[in-house]
């Protein structure tokens, strides 16, 4: 249950007599929202180690995706951060996408991702990657209507697919979060420790200035990351969502260094009366308001950071927790649903 799941679930409530399709689907892992309608899998399901390790089987998936029979239904709305969108709709039926991203690892994290694989991954990912690029853009033309979570993301879809798409951020639901009594000295960085959120980036820059920081996140770097971290800097593995909660509005302020597509944490911590520190780049510039919910740092170094951060000190007594909050409303899920609604008006 992440980000895609929940706009999943928003989607359902907004169709609930929609059907369900997808790659892999583990109804333990689900909400009930999502476990309450049909779910129907590709072929991909019942491949071998499928629930683990289906990112393994992407050069399977636009095949799969073709194969799924979505004849009978009028209209179809595609989750779109892998490769959601190839299906293939009725002649009369209405395809809108909402995308989350273009596939990273084929398109602008191409050579990050290919650099940090294995030696085999790197030797056959420039033919494989050449020819899903290929399907990806002849996939993207299939779709009548094509939203974007982000003007960021917006921008890479007119890159990658030559289309354009409108812009509706991803619904956060702001009333779950509240301010707290007392804030402590500690800063937050939430997230899963890959190479593009920058976990090492945050520990470099507060190992230098020896201030706290607390670190909610497992993942491939995870075991690198604890051997590089200072005394100043907790790491936990996972946390359940009221203790997570309360991390959000206890926090001096959340550390974002990733160029992320849009980014619900920040706007979650926003929502907890928290002010966010980002990298000026990504979805953040979406998600966070200058001198209101938080300030940006310019680019993804150990001293840009620190400058933030010292930016960030001096602009914290003029924070004002309840002008954040009110930012932060523009993202609750009623504006995810008229803008999905209209785009199909």
């Amino acid at each position: 249950m992440r980000g895609g799941e929940r706009v999943l679930e928003r989607m359902l409530r907004l169709f609930p007599q929609a059907d369900v399709f997808t790659h892999v689907y583990d109804p333990a892992a689900m909400s009930d929202t999502i476990r309450a309608h049909k779910v129907t899998t590709s072929f991909i399901q019942r491949l071998p180690g499928a629930r683990r390790h289906y990112h393994s089987y992407l050069p399977l998936m636009p095949m799969a995706l073709e194969q799924l029979d979505l004849r009978g239904y009028d209209l179809v709305i595609s989750s779109e951060s892998g490769p959601a969108k190839g299906v293939i709709a009725a002649p009369d039926a209405l395809h809108l996408s909402y995308v989350h991203s273009p596939m990273r690892y084929l398109w602008d994290h191409y050579h990050d991702y290919r650099a940090a694989a294995g030696l085999v991954s790197r030797t056959v990912m420039p033919l494989l990657c050449h020819r899903l690029r290929a399907w990806d853009v002849g996939s993207a033309a299939r779709v009548d209507r094509i939203l974007a979570n982000s003007h960021f993301i917006q921008r890479r879809i007119a890159k990658a697919w030559r289309r354009e798409a409108s812009v509706v951020h991803p619904p956060v639901d702001v009333d779950l979060f509240s301010r707290a009594e007392a804030v402590g000295p500690a800063y937050l960085w939430v997230g899963q420790m890959v190479p593009y959120k920058r976990p090492d980036l945050a520990i470099d820059a507060f190992n230098a200035l020896g201030l706290p920081l607390v670190m909610i996140g497992d993942g491939p770097m995870a075991a690198a990351m604890r051997q590089r971290a200072g005394p100043t800097i907790t790491i936990l593995p996972r946390l359940d969502f009221n203790a997570l909660r309360r991390a959000y509005a206890q926090c001096r302020a959340l550390v974002f260094p990733a160029e992320e597509d849009f980014g619900i944490v920040p706007v979650e911590v926003i929502a907890s009366g928290r002010p966010v520190l980002a990298y000026a780049g990504g979805g953040a510039l979406d998600s966070v308001t200058q001198d209101v919910s938080g300030q940006f740092f310019a680019s993804q170094s150990v001293d840009s950071l620190i400058a933030g951060i010292e930016a960030m000190e001096a602009w914290l007594p003029h924070f004002d927790p309840a002008a954040a909050m009110a930012d932060a409303r523009h993202f609750a899920p009623e504006h995810f649903d008229r803008g999905l609604l209209a785009a199909l008006a």
